[in-house]
């Protein structure tokens, strides 16, 4: 039995749509077909629109006139008849009576709940209680509850279940944690005055977007109707308390019944049910909590009367037309319904996608290193059995090497992203639920803060804890192919065992780098030469190579000692803006002057060395925490590279950096970077220097791929791909992975460790343009990756410690000998 068909033989009943039109497969082919070499895995970031969704829109609104709702017009009348029917579909939805409930529309999830923030009747007798589980957009509420006086706190609630992993009844008994009370205003509050007629609000997501987890909707009637049991008898549970469902997650799969739960608020964004359109959301709204919201601002379109020049304003009596400020998104709300109409199509999309789910929880907690360790740890319960609708399309997760160590969450996303999967990774703006399923304390936070981590960063893994976590996220349109997709990708890439290379490296990098003295004694005989020298003067510009070329205190003279900055400052790199690559740059010694050429420009511009063009004065910035002073210069250059980039940018160069980078705690030479010497603009140091015969290993495996593939014509990479300085030939592949320092002619270097690659070397060019692949990173990963880093040449600075110190008038030439140091 293939693994498809024993997929079938369990979630079979619940995969698919066996009564709608269209089958999955079909829905797949038919109106997702640039998903062809796509496995996207971020639904509950955005989940995708149908093309054949986006046809009808377009039709429709190349079709139809609509103007502004607010007019008489029968352009005006036609839009004020799509909303209202927008209106219906979105209550409709999720069983709201029109008699009990409106629908007010919002630029998103977040507008919504700033609304309830800005309008709700805090006092100083309020609270605000808000599960653990909370987007920090829910958690932004609480801003305005504790600047109102009001206690504020969270909760941590766990339902009981029977056997089977039901809820008991409709009267759910739910034991609830209560964390330290908030409150800022704390001489306002006494507990006394707990009681009487103060309006609470309770906040909970009908599905945590951390970890999929589904809340109970009986939360909703247990506080509304008893607050007092609820909270076992906490004087913060006295008042009226009202409920908010943060749906924005949940709506897509299964969107609360509000004839049986009714909430007071309910929030919910429209790219996340079904793609498009983006910048749209609503707020569900009890009528008579909408008559408690005190609004203040008054704008066009919610007033029946004002006069300018006296206090005088009459608004409207609708509850919609109170709180929707300004014009509506008119044309986008008459989109939705195309949405729907799809969902409408569809039968059980939650069970469909709790299908998928349940599937790769079950696969990797089964997987296994070969020492018997567990791979993955999965965060949130969900039973495995396909029985309710108590799990979401959510998988969050974090793998584990063999030695218990954690692989980092941007290692596996950046991974997934070579071999076309998408995903998300980190908090997912969650903060109480990253904190609570990773084991993070407040202590931990702050301190991961001081250690300059922020939401986004490369910082995944701080002393020995994950930061964040990985997130597959299932969408109605997934399949069992993504999931068997992923599970394929992550045996391939986190379960083989260390490859002899990591395992070299990382034995090397514990090892103590060797004495200065002797140095030249232990140079081994080499039948290494240096083959090419580049200098690559504009950072992330093509380079130039030389057949000599003079050294400086900072590298190669010249190198990388300009760079492009956007008028906002910003850094512009090939990552960036790929059309850098296509500017040439060449530097003539004797003329002092620096040319660049660029297909976009007619003209070849030149700039003196010793240049008169400077703008007076000098400016300072900051990159990757080196400060440099720099020379700015005059219009007409920066006009010939803002036309070169496509984008406006200014030309600066390096004249001063101050800086010093160290090595690791324990010495090591492993992955450290530039010590002690300065450098211009380059990322990490003074020179790159590639081995041609490790070049044509990995030709030589990109070739053996793409034939056990079946592919066309084998991709070629030229050494000159990883833009280094040096390239040398003779040796054995990778021979240089273990050299600690180096004789080049008669200048000596100390290794600095593998240089870390990134999808900057994937960017080729062909015909004048720059393209992108997934190579030769794709492959890189598969057998040189150590420690989440893709590894490929080697670092290098001048070694201080030697006897033989920097000689300004020093010159690499082509043909050097190459004189390693392996001890």
């Amino acid at each position: 039995m293939d693994g498809k068909e024993e997929f079938f033989k369990e979630f079979g009943d619940f995969y698919g749509y066996p009564n709608a039109p269209k089958s999955i497969d079909e829905i797949r082919s038919t109106e997702f077909k640039r998903l062809e070499d796509t496995v996207y895995l971020d639904h509950a970031g955005a989940t995708l629109y149908s093309e054949l969704q986006m046809e009808a829109i377009f039709k429709e609104l190349t079709t139809t006139v609509y103007g502004n709702p607010h007019s008489q017009s029968d352009s005006s009348s036609a839009t004020s008849d799509i909303v209202r029917e927008a209106r219906r579909q979105v209550l409709d939805y999720c069983n709201a009576s029109q008699k009990d409930y409106k629908c007010i529309f919002t630029s998103g999830a977040t507008a919504a709940l700033k609304l309830i923030g800005e309008n709700f009747p805090w006092s100083c007798k309020s609270t605000f209680m808000y599960t653990m589980e909370n987007h920090n957009s829910v958690l932004g509420l609480r801003e305005y509850a504790l600047n109102q006086g009001a206690a504020a706190f969270a909760v941590d609630i766990n339902e009981a279940l029977d056997q089977d992993g039901a809820s008991r009844s409709s009267l759910t008994s739910f034991k609830v944690l209560q964390h330290p009370v908030q409150i800022r205003n704390e001489a306002k509050v006494l507990e006394g005055e707990l009681t009487g007629d103060a309006y609470n609000l309770f906040a909970f997501p009908s599905e945590c977007n951390f970890s999929g987890m589904r809340f109970s909707l009986d939360l909703v009637n247990n506080v509304k109707q008893n607050a007092e049991k609820f909270l076992e008898g906490s004087p913060y549970s006295k008042g009226h308390w009202m409920v908010l469902i943060d749906a924005a997650k949940g709506f897509a799969t299964q969107p609360p019944d509000l004839s049986l739960y009714p909430a007071d608020f309910v929030v919910i964004s429209f790219y996340k049910l079904f793609g498009y359109p983006t910048g749209l959301g609503a707020l569900i709204i009890r009528n008579d909590a909408a008559k408690l919201l005190k609004k203040t601002y008054f704008s066009g379109g919610t007033v029946a009367a004002s006069i300018a020049d006296i206090d005088f304003v009459r608004r409207r009596e609708g509850v919609e037309e109170q709180f929707e400020d300004g014009t509506i998104s008119f044309l986008s709300i008459a989109s939705i319904r195309h949405g729907f109409k799809i969902f409408n199509t569809l039968t059980t999309s939650a069970m469909h996608t709790m299908s998928l789910t349940k599937f790769l929880k079950r696969k990797l907690l089964a997987l296994r290193h070969e020492n018997g360790e567990s791979v993955c740890t999965l965060y949130g319960n969900c039973p495995l059995k396909v029985s309710r609708h108590d799990c979401g399309s959510i998988v969050s997760f974090n793998l584990k090497r063999p030695d218990g160590s954690w692989f980092g969450h941007r290692e596996v996303e950046k991974l997934a992203s070579l071999y076309g999967i998408q995903l998300r990774t980190g908090c997912f703006c969650n903060p109480g639920a990253c904190a609570k399923y990773l084991g993070l304390s407040h202590s931990d936070i702050l301190s991961n803060l001081e250690a300059g981590h922020v939401c986004w960063d490369d910082n995944d893994v701080i002393n020995g804890k994950p930061t964040g976590a990985v997130r597959v996220s299932f969408g109605y349109m997934s399949t069992y192919e993504d999931a068997k997709k992923f599970i394929d990708f992550i045996r391939s890439s986190f379960i083989s065992m260390p490859s002899e290379f990591e395992k070299r490296y990382l034995l090397r990098s514990k090892s103590i780098p060797c004495p200065t003295e002797g140095f030249e004694d232990r140079l081994s005989s080499s039948a290494c030469h240096l083959k090419s020298i580049t200098i690559y003067p504009i950072k992330s510009c093509a380079g130039f190579s030389v057949n000599g070329w003079p050294l400086s205190n900072t590298g190669l003279q010249y190198d990388r000692e300009w760079l492009l900055k956007s008028l906002t400052g910003e850094i512009l790199t090939q990552k960036k803006v790929p059309e850098m690559f296509l500017i040439k740059t060449f530097i003539n010694l004797n003329q002092q002057i620096l040319s660049v050429e660029s297909p976009r420009c007619k003209r070849k511009l030149q700039i003196k060395l010793d240049s008169d063009s400077y703008l007076p004065g000098k400016e300072e910035f900051y990159l990757q925490s080196q400060r440099y002073e720099v020379q700015c210069y005059e219009n007409e250059i920066n006009q010939w590279f803002s036309d070169a980039v496509g984008q406006p940018c200014t030309l600066v160069r390096c004249c001063q950096s101050e800086y010093c980078f160290s090595l690791n705690k324990n010495r090591s030479m492993g992955m450290c970077r530039d010590v002690n010497s300065k450098v211009n603009f380059a990322n990490e140091a003074q020179f790159l220097l590639i081995s041609e015969e490790s070049v044509s290993d990995l030709n030589n495996r990109l070739c053996s791929k793409t034939q056990k593939l079946s592919c066309a014509a084998p991709p070629n990479v030229n050494p000159m791909r990883f833009r280094p300085n040096l390239v040398i030939s003779g040796g054995e592949p990778y021979a240089e992975d273990g050299w600690r320092n180096l004789r080049i002619g008669n200048t000596y270097f100390s290794s600095l460790g593998g240089c870390n690659r990134c999808q900057m070397i994937n960017f080729y060019q062909q015909t004048g343009q720059v393209k992108k692949t997934n190579e030769p990173l794709a492959t890189l990963a598969s057998y040189r990756r150590v420690k989440g880093k893709i590894l490929f040449g080697i670092l290098l600075r001048y070694d201080p410690g030697n006897k033989a110190r920097l000689d300004t008038n020093s010159w690499l030439k082509v043909g050097d000998e190459v004189h390693p140091n392996s001890d």
